[in-house]
This record gives structure tokens, sequence and C-alpha cells, in this order.
């Protein structure tokens, strides 16, 4: 068991440490793609599936609350939360258009649209994008293995080099950490909330 633990260390420090050599540019554009967003008074909309809609909502929490520092509230919304929303349009349309009817109904102007999916092969998450890119809106995907259809579609697309899930997610949340720390940091110079 001990060895297993440190193999499953060791694999993870090994997928982040290659991000550290490709993927610094890409966190560098989509945060700054972010702050631009947030100072035109857009919001960003996240969304997934499984432990991507978990890490959708944690980013989003991050946002509207605290990451370090006591600060404004800064607008965000996980379109993974409102279960009467998803099972209704999942019932009444189906499954592949629950975030794609959010997105036409709540995002807008100047919003930036991120899809996560481990495997950039999520229909649902896929049109989401189309529908965010059909209304002009800047998008981004957060994906693995080999970014899938979903790394295709969007503006920026960070592909963590992995294809074991467990490793994508887990390097997905550190992404999102290091963007909300930056976010913070630039649009938040001081502990207040004003």
């Amino acid at each position: 068991m001990r060895d297993k633990i440190k193999d499953i260390l060791l694999e993870s420090i090994q997928v982040k440490e290659e991000l550290l050599r490709t993927g610094i540019s890409q966190i560098i554009e989509i945060t700054n793609l972010i702050i631009d967003c947030l100072k035109k008074n857009g919001k960003v909309v996240l969304f997934g599936n499984g432990g991507s809609a978990s890490d959708s909502q944690h980013i989003a929490a991050e946002l509207v609350g605290r990451f370090k520092k006591d600060r404004i509230a800064l607008p965000a919304i996980a379109l993974t939360t409102n279960t009467s929303i998803l099972t209704a349009l999942a019932n009444d349309y189906g499954y592949e258009v629950i975030f794609a009817k959010q997105v036409e109904a709540l995002a807008r102007k100047n919003d930036v649209v991120i899809g996560i999916s481990t495997s950039g092969k999520a229909k649902n998450v896929a049109l989401g994008i189309k529908q965010a890119k059909k209304m002009g809106l800047k998008t981004i995907a957060l994906t693995g293995q080999d970014g899938g259809e979903l790394a295709k579609l969007a503006d920026i697309s960070l592909i963590v080099p992995s294809s074991v899930t467990a490793r994508i997610q887990e390097t997905h949340i550190t992404i999102g950490h290091i963007i909300c720390e930056l976010v913070e940091e630039t649009l938040c110079k001081t502990n207040d909330k004003t």
C-alpha cells in the first residue's frame, strides 16, 4: 500500500511538472481573459459533469466568496447547481442541452464561459461552448487526454497532459486555484470590501 500511495503521488507530481513546462502561457491567457471580463462587469460561467461539475462549483465559490483575502464578491456561476433546471431540461429536451440552454438564458455580453471535461468528449459541455460562441462570448476549455472536440471549439484550451481522470481533475482544480489567486491579486489590491 505504501508503494501504491507513493506511485500515485509521484504521478500527480509528474503531471503538474509537465504543466509547469507547457501550460503557463495558457494559464496567463485564461487569467487575463477573466480579468478583462470582470473589469467589464461580466461574469464567469462554468460547467462540467461529475468531478468537473464539482470543479465548476468550487471555482465559482472561490470567486464569489474569497480565495486568500477578504474582498468584494466577484461574479461567477456554476450551471451545475439548480437541479430543477437540470432535470427539466434533461427530461424535456435531453441531457445534451442542459448547459447550452442555461448559457442561452443566463450568459450575457462580456461574460466568459468555461467548459470542463477530462476527456473533452462530453457532448453537453461542447454544446454549451457552441452556444456561447454563437452568442459571441469568449470561451475556455479545461480538458485532458487529447482534448477531444471541446479543445477544438474553445477560444483558449488548456489540455492537462495526462490520460488518467483523477490526475486531470487534480490538475484542473490546481489551475482553478492559480487563476483565482491571480484574479484576486489583480482586481482586489487591498483587503477592503469596496
